[in-house]
């Protein structure tokens, strides 16, 4: 396997107070960051394997700037509710492998990495009607994260790992070479890390899956927020 699922963004309001309703539940929220030059920041909650983050653009004129602009962040952030998809879903590589990453790509390298770091977003970042795709090859499993950056892993809902991440859209019949190639390698690799799906619906969800979701639990986040999990 070369490559593992890392986080899902979700574009929400200025300081997500759509988590609000996670933290009700008894999710505990993990680090903040801002993305100095980027002009993004977000809430984010931690598991054992992934990351959910929920982002939002506090500063607009980094956002828009000609570096920032092929990430077409800005759009998926301010037209979140005007018909573009508000999500990302990000890798992270496994090996050092040059070929590791999972479908075509580009190489982004916003401000705030240092030199040489780079980040591979997938070739369909201007596709505002599907999930933006991006890998990192520094990323780890929150579990492994060294004593000085670990974050909370343990939920009183239980929730451990994700793995299942299906995005639903209108256009998930006819998904970009990028985003073809990403769900064949997750289909591939499905034992190892979290299934990537899509599936057509009526309007943007996301459907998480934890645990192999055994218990047969469900919760609709909807309409504040686009995402319904099940575990």
């Amino acid at each position: 396997m070369t490559f593992e699922f890392d986080h899902l963004f979700i574009c929400t309001d200025i300081g997500a107070p759509e988590a609000d309703r996670l933290v009700s539940l008894g999710l505990v929220e993990g680090r903040a960051n801002t993305h100095p030059g980027q002009g993004t920041a977000n809430r984010c909650f931690f598991f054992h394997n992934a990351m959910l983050e929920f982002l939002w653009v506090c500063d607009p004129e980094e956002t828009r700037s000609e570096l920032i602009r092929p990430t077409h962040l800005w759009e998926r952030w301010a037209h979140r509710q005007d018909g573009v998809c508000p999500f990302g879903v990000c890798l992270r590589s496994t090996t050092t492998d040059e070929d590791s990453i999972a479908f075509p790509h580009w190489e982004y390298r916003p401000p705030y990495l240092p030199e040489p770091l780079s980040i591979a977003v997938g070739t369909n970042s201007d596709v505002l009607t599907e999930p933006m795709l991006f890998q990192t090859p520094f990323g780890k499993r929150p579990d492994r994260y060294l004593p000085e950056k670990a974050q909370p892993l343990e939920h009183s809902i239980g929730w451990q790992e994700i793995t299942r991440v299906e995005s639903i859209s209108l256009t998930a019949d006819r998904p970009s070479p990028a985003l073809q190639a990403a769900i064949r390698q997750s289909r591939r690799y499905a034992n190892d890390t979290a299934r990537i799906g899509l599936r057509v619906g009526g309007e943007y969800c996301v459907e998480l899956g934890f645990d192999r979701e055994i218990q047969g639990n469900r919760v609709d986040f909807r309409p504040e927020l686009p995402l319904v999990v099940n575990w």
